[in-house]
């Protein structure tokens, strides 16, 4: 089969792989309609890696996707062949201790697709536990149905806040993620949600939803904007989805005391911040590893129209383009959110 491959860091091709498709007892095959391009698959192109996570060898790219399922395993219970469908992209061992406690995202053996060593799913076929696998309600597009998993990380971030309906919350970043998180919080009880960032063209983008108050972090600081909305308490909830250093040197400055510092965004290097200024306000600090036991409602949330993700949908091309795709995608242009590649037109 042909897939988008990054051959190594600078270098992207599309062409014929031998992938493994062998239908376990428990698995389904799936027909893969669209894939959203992820920054993660970006930095494999770019970078060559992230963290710990390096290339050695050639890796097919992408894990956010939607796609028809064509055929079952034999412990499949559910009539599943013909639906269309979205996949959770992370498999844990579920013996393992960490699935034991929940947190099955956090499990060392987990394989996530397109993370080194394992293969991504831009590809027209693909294998993956039924388990993993989700139906998409009729109201719900193939295109919708690659965004539930970003989606998912932001309501990972909701659920690890604690929110309390009626907070307050502030989102540093307005990125893909930044805006996922602001969405993922409104839907989980909050008020209102401040977002900041430098970029304009996102801000416009993230202002658009009812109770997100985009502000422009080059012509207001998040300090004076958070001590005037609240009247000088702070924010009940802080998210930082940006991953940038500077985030760190005010995070406790806007957060109120006894409230919650969420930290979504992964920093390229290690960071810095006060921790006397943590401890004085008592703030418990939360962390975010993609997600766990939400994917389900993330889908949910999407198909009652309670979140509406297509207008984060900037472009889609074809499969044929997909590395064009991608080229876009690392070129970072200030108006793109989420970049999709349609990789069968009917998901067969």
């Amino acid at each position: 089969m042909k897939a988008l491959i990054v051959e190594r860091q600078g270098e992207l091709s599309l062409r014929e792989i031998d992938l493994p498709l062998d239908l376990g007892p428990d698995d389904v095959k799936i027909a893969v309609h669209t894939v959203g391009i992820c920054g993660s698959d970006v930095h494999y192109y770019t970078h060559g890696g992230i963290g710990s996570f390096r290339l050695i060898e050639p890796m097919v790219l992408g894990h956010k996707a939607s796609g028809t399922v064509v055929d079952v395993g034999s412990r499949v219970k559910n009539r599943l062949v013909g639906n269309r469908v979205c996949m959770e992209p992370g498999v844990p061992n579920l013996s393992s201790r960490a699935s034991k406690l929940g947190r099955y995202n956090v499990d060392p053996a987990v394989a996530f697709w397109a993370t080194p060593p394992v293969h991504g799913i831009l590809t027209p076929l693909i294998v993956h536990p039924a388990a993993f696998t989700y139906r998409l309600p009729s109201s719900v597009s193939f295109a919708e149905g690659a965004m539930v998993e970003p989606f998912a990380i932001g309501l990972q971030a909701a659920a690890r806040a604690r929110i309390v309906p009626g907070d307050v919350a502030a989102v540093i970043g307005s990125g893909p993620i930044g805006i996922m998180t602001a969405l993922a919080a409104m839907a989980g009880g909050c008020r209102r949600v401040y977002i900041f960032d430098f970029s304009s063209e996102k801000l416009a983008i993230a202002g658009q939803y009812p109770g997100i108050y985009a502000v422009n972090a080059a012509d207001e600081s998040l300090v004076s904007v958070i001590e005037h909305e609240t009247e000088g308490w702070g924010a009940d909830i802080v998210f930082e989805a940006s991953g940038a250093h500077k985030a760190f040197d005010a995070i406790f400055d806007i957060v109120r005391p006894g409230g919650a510092v969420v930290l979504v965004g992964l920093p390229v290097k290690p960071v810095t911040f006060d921790t006397h200024a943590a401890i004085c306000k008592e703030v418990p600090i939360e962390t975010v590893m993609r997600y766990a036991n939400v994917f389900d409602r993330a889908l949910s949330l999407i198909a009652s129209g309670k979140v509406d993700l297509k207008p984060l949908i900037t472009d889609t091309y074809d499969f044929a383009d997909g590395v064009l795709a991608f080229e876009r995608a690392a070129s970072a242009r200030p108006s793109d959110i989420k970049i999709q590649i349609r990789v069968s037109e009917n998901g067969f």
